[in-house]
């Protein structure tokens, strides 16, 4: 039985793809929240900024950019721990929870689809995968993993590609494990708070010329802040390079110029490239999986050329 939205537990949410502009506009909101003597909590949902190790490299704000307001889920991980969406959703509901109690106002904000999915929507409860089965399937080539998962899951191996290799194992593992597709097992989501709150949801879907030129810009910026010794003191830390956090945008580029296999021109255009794919990546997921009625815009400057007051005009009445 759905639990009834209360105008007392808003939730704002500002999500889009990299570099589109999503922590100026939360930041704007917060203040905006201030003036009418409410408080604005950033909450983080970003994959890349919940790592520690990575304040470079995920634009995780400085403490001179939160401008004062209050931001959470931010370094929350270290990089030797995988931040999984639902270990970062169970932190998430926690936090929303405690702004309410204090009368606070939640903003979420990042560009991890699938992390603001399973807060909202809730996660299949699927038991730990036999340890052997997950051997069998990882250990199996590319193209027997997909051949496989065409005989024994055909609706889920029509949807990806045959060389989404990580995407195929999940759900080959998950079948042979279980006996159940994944499929079905999401029918039986359980968790998600998108019902029991007052969400007020707000989509950047910028010109795709415009992103990519500020996706560009952000990288060379980065390496100008420091990157290169923030990637090689993550180096220096041994981890498993499987990790989430070895495997965020720039990491393996600047890896690969610090081992000698790039040069500073190659590594930087292959940094922007990959921050371009992940753009358009996180574009292509926003488009396609959030509700037709949740507000969007298309920015092509910076946030004061928004209109914060009359998107979020129900969450700023007094």
């Amino acid at each position: 039985m759905s639990i009834p939205v209360s105008p007392v537990s808003p939730v704002a949410l500002i999500a889009g793809p990299t570099a589109s502009g999503k922590s100026a506009i939360a930041l704007a909101l917060a203040h905006r929240l201030a003036e009418i003597g409410r408080c604005g909590v950033v909450i983080n949902a970003d994959s890349a900024q919940v790592y520690a190790d990575l304040r470079i490299l995920s634009a995780r704000p400085s403490d001179d950019e939160m401008d004062g307001i209050e931001h959470r889920l931010f370094a929350a991980w270290d990089g030797a721990e995988a931040c999984s969406a639902a270990a970062w959703a169970t932190r998430a509901k926690a936090e929303i929870a405690e702004c309410h109690a204090a009368g606070a106002v939640p903003i979420l904000v990042g560009g991890t689809g699938l992390y603001l999915k399973v807060l909202l929507e809730g996660i299949a409860p699927i038991p730990a995968i036999d340890p052997d089965v997950r051997a069998m399937v990882r250990s199996l080539p590319d193209d027997g993993a997909y051949k496989l998962l065409q005989l024994e899951d055909p609706l889920r191996a029509a949807q990806l590609s045959p060389n989404d290799r990580q995407r195929i194992a999940r759900a080959l593992e998950v079948k042979r494990s279980t006996g159940v597709t994944l499929a079905d097992w999401q029918v039986a989501k359980a968790g998600g708070i998108g019902e029991h709150i007052d969400l007020h949801p707000l989509v950047l879907l910028p010109d795709r010329t415009w992103l990519y030129q500020r996706c560009d810009l952000r990288f060379e910026a980065m390496l100008q802040a420091g990157a290169v010794a923030e990637v090689d003191a993550l180096l220096a830390r041994g981890l498993d390079p499987d990790l989430p956090v070895m495997r965020a945008i720039g990491v393996p580029e600047i890896a690969a110029h610090l081992a000698g296999a790039l040069t500073r021109e190659a590594m930087t255009t292959a940094g922007q490239q990959a921050t371009r794919n992940y753009a358009k990546r996180q574009f292509t997921w926003f488009r396609r999986q959030v509700p037709g009625e949740w507000a969007q815009i298309a920015p092509t400057s910076d946030y004061k050329n928004i209109d914060i007051g009359g998107i979020f005009a129900s969450l700023l009445r007094d």
